[in-house]
């Protein structure tokens, strides 16, 4: 099974020390990525869920402090990938119209 990661560029980098992250990747989470997190949360798009799972998901891992300081659209657009991840692929494959 292949590990599927989406990128999101940031409007506003993370800016880490010396490092600024201006992208990151969003990994595909695995049922034990999801522990305390409501699947149903995660489909409302709930803050706090989304909040717990960026720093277990992105790449570079970002961290809580990060997630609490990031830019609400560059929150939103992680989010929006994470959510698409609860989709099987045929709902996010075009239809042949």
């Amino acid at each position: 099974m292949s590990t599927e990661f989406k990128t999101v560029d940031l409007e506003q980098p993370v800016v880490r020390g010396e490092q600024t992250i201006d992208k990151v990747s969003i990994r595909r989470p695995n049922a034990g990525e999801m522990r305390g997190v409501s699947l149903l949360d995660l489909s409302r798009m709930e803050s706090a869920a989304i909040s717990e799972l960026i720093p277990r998901l992105t790449v570079p891992p970002l961290t809580k402090p990060e997630v609490n300081a990031m830019s609400l659209v560059d929150f939103m657009a992680i989010g929006v990938e994470i959510a698409g991840f609860l989709l099987p692929k045929t709902a996010t494959q075009d239809s042949p119209n």
